[in-house]
């Protein structure tokens, strides 16, 4: 149970890290157009998109993607809690 959790700790720590690199490569012209940058695109865009319907960006700052590595730190907090839940 307890490799269970490490796996999805590790899963949602991976997301939040590949959202974070996808937005700094807006820092960088062309990043998003290359491969990598397409690939990262195709993983987080669908994430990032349901916060963006409710929060427009102000402006040229976009805050979507901080309120969503937020609530990927809730989710693992949340998760943690259940597995503390069920384990002891």
């Amino acid at each position: 149970m307890v490799e269970l959790f490490r796996i999805l700790n590790l899963a949602l720590n991976a997301y939040s890290y590949a959202i974070i690199i996808y937005i700094f490569m807006s820092w960088f012209p062309g990043a998003r157009e290359s491969t990598f940058g397409e690939i990262l695109g195709k993983i987080c865009e669908p994430y990032l998109e349901q916060f963006r319907r409710f929060i427009p960006p102000l402006g040229m700052i976009d805050f979507s993607p901080i309120v969503a590595i937020f609530v990927l730190y809730l989710a693992r907090i949340g998760l943690l809690e259940f597995f503390n839940m069920i384990i002891y």
